[in-house]
């Protein structure tokens, strides 16, 4: 089992920051990829950043220069510090990781997802 927490998410002013956190735990023996995903109200579920375990990251054209992905491989957890927030970045946000597990024969790799974090951008 894989629990992936997030946490960070509130009511923010246009031009206002938030940092969202998510912290990944359970039978974890390695994690690749991790990102941020966002869902507004009858829309899909969108990527907003993604980092891989090496560091490189992808960006939503609509949060680049905005928002910034990183995070600490020893604590398997994942940030994303978003600037400048406008009303269209409300949904609700959730966290995703590329999980690998070891068993007695061998490797395999599961998509584990946060329950979600609320984001809502208004004055």
């Amino acid at each position: 089992q894989v629990q992936l927490v997030e946490s960070g998410g509130g009511l923010v002013q246009p031009g206002g920051s938030l940092r969202l956190s998510c912290a990944a735990s359970g039978s974890i023996f390695t994690i690749n990829a991790m990102g941020w995903y966002r869902q507004a109200p009858g829309k899909e579920r969108d990527l907003v950043a993604r980092i891989t375990s090496g560091g490189s990251t992808n960006y939503a054209d609509s949060v680049k220069g905005r928002f910034t992905i990183s995070r600490d491989n020893a604590k398997n957890t994942v940030y994303l510090q978003m600037n400048s927030l406008k009303p269209e970045d409300t949904a609700v946000y959730y966290c995703n990781a590329d999980v690998v597990q070891y068993s007695g024969l061998g490797t395999s790799t599961l998509e584990a997802w946060g329950q979600g974090t609320l984001v809502t951008v208004s004055s």
